[in-house]
């Protein structure tokens, strides 16, 4: 089989649980993680043997399992980094690349900036990412989940990111003490009610970490307001705290922040024209 073949065999497997161009795209990435052929290089030149045919079979039938195609090949691309993930950890979305995007424009605005923490870091994308593109920042970041702090530290080592790495529950206030001040504060927080997860696409709510995706029973807003209470004793005055949600929770997120007497309260929209972010700064210097 061709690899022009192969990529119209996996694209048309795929249209029953998946749109055309969602198809499409799996199966680019298919081809290239798991045989090294990138869209550029796919032509009947080129083709696959016996012993990648049957690996092909396998692939797609976790794939048509709604298994994400991230799971299937174990990596995943975020901020032109690749990124080991599995189910222990949530799969880096596009969305995030932005909240990261605006931290990092940040801290170039803002040299004083010279500590960051990452708040249910998962896979490590976000302090990685953060410290690859700005070495000088001391970088931090918790999870509530050993799962996941293990592969956050292979990220880290994979690419050589000097993060330092906490196993705490950002919901029990006992476990702050021990931590320290930052300059910026970081989260993509979990804020999926109990009531939102059948309207969930069952690739994420089958197989994603619902430690990571529920906030717990029906307030979303319940890592908020303990993120934003704990960036009151642990963020230097003048500190900034980052949010992402959805676009539909955040009125009542940057109204959790203001309650909390954060100050230049400010949300962006992402590429998609839907408002995503939050940046709000503790009052200070």
């Amino acid at each position: 089989m061709t690899s022009t073949q192969a990529l119209k065999h996996i694209v048309q497997q795929l249209l029953d649980i998946y749109d055309p161009g969602e198809s499409l795209s799996i199966a680019s990435i298919v081809l290239e993680d798991a045989f090294g052929i990138k869209p550029s290089q796919i032509s009947p030149k080129i083709k696959l043997d016996q012993t990648q045919l049957t690996q092909l079979d396998s692939i797609i039938q976790r794939l048509l399992a709604h298994e994400p195609v991230q799971y299937v090949m174990g990596e995943a691309a975020f901020y032109g980094l690749r990124f080991l993930v599995n189910p222990a950890v949530l799969i880096p979305r596009p969305e995030t690349e932005e909240s990261v995007h605006w931290v990092l424009e940040t801290c170039k605005q803002h040299p004083q900036i010279r500590s960051v923490l990452d708040i249910g870091t998962g896979s490590g994308c976000i302090p990685v990412t953060v410290k690859k593109r700005r070495p000088n920042l001391d970088v931090h970041a918790l999870d509530v989940s050993t799962a996941a702090l293990e592969v956050a530290k292979e990220n880290a080592l994979r690419h050589k990111a000097d993060v330092h790495f906490y196993e705490v529950n950002i919901l029990d206030k006992k476990a702050w003490k021990p931590l320290p001040k930052f300059d910026l504060i970081v989260s993509n927080p979990p804020y999926v009610t109990e009531d939102e997860r059948s309207i969930l696409p069952k690739n994420v709510v089958e197989y994603e970490p619902h430690l990571a995706l529920f906030s717990g029973g029906n307030d979303a807003q319940r890592f908020v307001k303990k993120i934003a209470e704990f960036g009151k004793t642990h963020l230097h005055p003048g500190g900034w705290l980052f949010l992402e949600t959805n676009e539909f929770y955040v009125p009542i997120s940057s109204e959790v922040l203001a309650k909390n007497g954060y100050v230049d309260v400010e949300t962006r929209q992402d590429l998609n024209k839907r408002d995503r972010m939050i940046c709000g700064r503790r009052p200070g210097a």
